[in-house]
């Protein structure tokens, strides 16, 4: 299957932008944190095959610079930074995350997935993290709990490369598709800590 036919080509997957980021402002208003002041720090791709991954990584090659090639969970992440940011409605997007695909494991859909939004925090551990966020937006405290029944689907990890100095907690929120992700550092300055390391 070639990249075109897969609707994964950068030209294509530019112009399903919009809409897919309309899908991530509708997920913010739901769960009722306004993200337009944030930095949308990068934007996720999910590819099925390796072979589509890697047409994907040389096609995007274009459009950006590598800045981290790292192995996380057994399989290479690849991190990017676009030449011009990719703007969508208040945003712009620095970076694509572009992961190798995990063995065993399919997406519905071969697309955008999600954007992750940097937060500032000195917050460890993606508990604390989740503590703060519930300070920093009350509203969305008060519905915490009820975001099971609304369909959204939260989830609390730690994700680290091998050579991270910078502890990224990231708190995950997926509902229909779509998932917004908050962290305390933008990937660049994760990239720029292993570089240290």
């Amino acid at each position: 299957m070639s990249l075109a036919s897969a609707e994964l080509l950068p030209e294509q997957l530019k112009q399903k932008l919009p809409e897919f980021m309309l899908r991530i402002q509708n997920l913010s208003e739901k769960l009722r944190i306004d993200l337009a002041q944030f930095q949308a720090d990068h934007i996720a791709l999910r590819i099925n095959e390796v072979e589509l991954a890697q047409q994907a990584h040389q096609a995007w090659l274009k459009e950006g610079k590598e800045i981290s090639n790292a192995q996380i969970n057994g399989r290479p992440i690849i991190v990017l930074a676009f030449h011009q940011p990719l703007k969508a409605l208040d945003w712009q997007i620095e970076c694509l995350e572009l992961p190798y695909p995990t063995e065993g494991k399919l997406y519905p859909e071969q697309s955008w997935e999600h954007v992750e939004f940097v937060i500032p925090s000195q917050a460890q551990t993606a508990e604390e993290f989740a503590q703060e966020l519930k300070q920093r937006f009350p509203s969305l405290a008060a519905q915490w709990g009820d975001l099971a029944d609304m369909g959204i689907k939260v989830k609390l990890s730690s994700p680290k490369g091998e050579g991270e100095r910078l502890n990224n907690p990231t708190v995950a929120f997926k509902h229909q598709g779509v998932c917004i992700k908050l962290h305390p550092h933008s990937l660049k300055a994760i990239v720029a800590s292993e570089q240290s390391a």
